[in-house]
C-alpha cells in the first residue's frame, strides 16, 4: 500500500525523470551534423544560442528576473576566450573555462546590484551593464579591436587532433556537447531543492521570505549561474567563428535571446532549446522571402502568439505530459 509521503515524493520527483522523446531527441540533435553536414554550421549557431537562450531562461523563467542586458555576459565570456586564445594559449577547452569564468565573475559582480528592486529598476540595470561593457570595449579599442573586432585569434584543434574547418562539423559537435553539459546542469538545478524554493519565491516573493527563505542569496546563485552559461555561449562563439566584435555586446543579442525564450516558453528547459530551433527558423524564412522587412513578420508572429495562441502556444510543455 502506498503511502501519502511517498505520493507525495512520487510527484515531486516526476518532472526530473526523463522521458523518451527526451532521449530521442538529443540523440538527433547529436546525430545531426553527420546526417545534415552541410547544414553543420546552422547546426553550430543554433547550439550556441540554444545555450545563451537556456541560461536566460534559468534566471527568467525559473526565478523571475527580467532582463534585456543579458549580451553583457555573453560578451564577456567572448572576450575572455578571444583575449586568452591571442595572449596565452589557443587550446578552445581551456578557453572556454575562461570564459565561463569569465561570465561568472561578472555575473557575481553585478547580481547584487539586479536581484533588489522592482522589475522595471532591473530592466533599467541590466540594459544599463550591459551599455557600460559595450562603450568600454569600444574605449579600450587596443585591446578589443573596438569596431573592426578582434584579428588574428588562432583557434587550436579539439582535444589536439580536431581542427575547426569551413564545413562547421566539428563546430557543431562542440558546441552540442557544451549545450548537453549545459542542459544537464541546468536540470539538475531546477529539480533541486534550490531550484523549487526559485519557483517558489518567483510566484510570490513575500510569501517565500515570510517563510525563511534568503531571497536576495537565492538569486544571486542562479543569475551567476546563468550568467556562467552565457559566457559559456560567448566563448563558444568566438572559437568556433574565429572572431569576435563588438556585436556580440549590443542590445539586439540581449532582445534576440529574449525572443527565443518567449517563443519556446519560459520556465521550460525545453523551451529555450526549442526557442532557439524556432526563431533561427523563422530568422531564415522570413529573410529568404523579404530580407528587408523580416523584423515585421517576428513581431507580427509574437503578437499573434502572445494574444491569441498564448495558452496553448506559450506554455508548450503541456504537450509533453509536464
Amino acid at each position: 500500500m502506498t503511502t501519502p509521503g511517498a505520493t507525495v515524493v512520487a510527484r515531486l520527483l516526476a518532472p526530473a525523470r526523463w522521458r523518451a522523446w527526451e532521449v530521442v531527441a538529443w540523440l538527433a540533435l547529436a546525430a545531426s551534423p553527420f546526417v545534415v553536414r552541410q547544414h553543420a554550421a546552422l547546426i553550430n549557431e543554433v547550439a550556441i544560442f540554444a545555450l545563451f537562450a537556456l541560461s536566460l531562461d534559468l534566471i527568467l523563467g525559473y526565478a523571475g528576473i527580467v532582463s534585456l542586458g543579458h549580451a553583457a555576459y555573453f560578451g564577456a565570456g567572448a572576450y575572455g576566450a578571444a583575449l586568452f586564445a591571442k595572449h596565452v594559449m589557443p587550446d578552445p577547452l581551456v578557453g572556454l573555462a575562461v570564459g565561463i569564468a569569465a561570465g561568472t565573475l561578472l555575473g557575481a559582480l553585478t547580481s547584487p546590484l539586479i536581484v533588489r528592486g522592482t522589475d522595471l529598476t532591473r530592466l533599467m540595470v541590466t540594459m544599463g551593464i550591459a551599455l557600460v561593457l559595450l562603450e568600454l570595449a569600444n574605449k579600450f579599442e587596443h585591446i578589443t579591436g573596438g569596431v573592426d573586432g578582434m584579428q588574428g585569434l588562432v583557434i587550436g584543434p579539439l582535444l589536439g587532433r580536431f581542427e575547426f574547418d569551413l564545413t562547421g562539423q566539428v563546430a557543431a559537435v562542440y558546441s552540442l556537447a557544451v549545450l548537453f553539459a549545459a542542459f544537464l546542469l541546468a536540470r539538475r538545478l531546477v529539480h533541486s531543492p534550490l531550484g523549487m524554493s526559485l519557483q517558489a519565491l518567483r510566484d510570490n516573493r513575500l510569501r517565500a521570505s515570510a517563510i525563511g527563505l534568503a531571497v536576495p542569496a537565492r538569486l544571486e546563485v542562479v543569475y551567476t549561474v546563468g550568467a556562467a552559461l552565457a559566457g559559456a555561449a560567448g566563448a563558444l562563439l568566438t572559437q568556433t567563428i574565429g572572431f569576435v566584435s563588438l556585436d556580440v555586446l549590443e542590445f539586439h543579442r540581449s532582445a534576440d535571446v529574449m525572443l527565443a525564450v518567449v517563443i519556446g516558453g519560459a520556465g521550460w528547459l525545453w523551451g529555450a532549446l526549442l526557442g532557439a530551433i524556432g526563431y533561427r527558423v523563422l530568422h531564415d524564412i522570413l529573410s529568404g522571402f523579404t530580407a528587408q522587412y523580416w523584423t515585421f513578420w517576428i513581431g507580427l508572429f509574437l503578437v499573434v502568439l502572445m494574444l491569441v495562441g498564448r495558452e496553448r502556444l506559450f506554455k508548450p510543455w503541456r504537450w509533453f505530459g509536464r
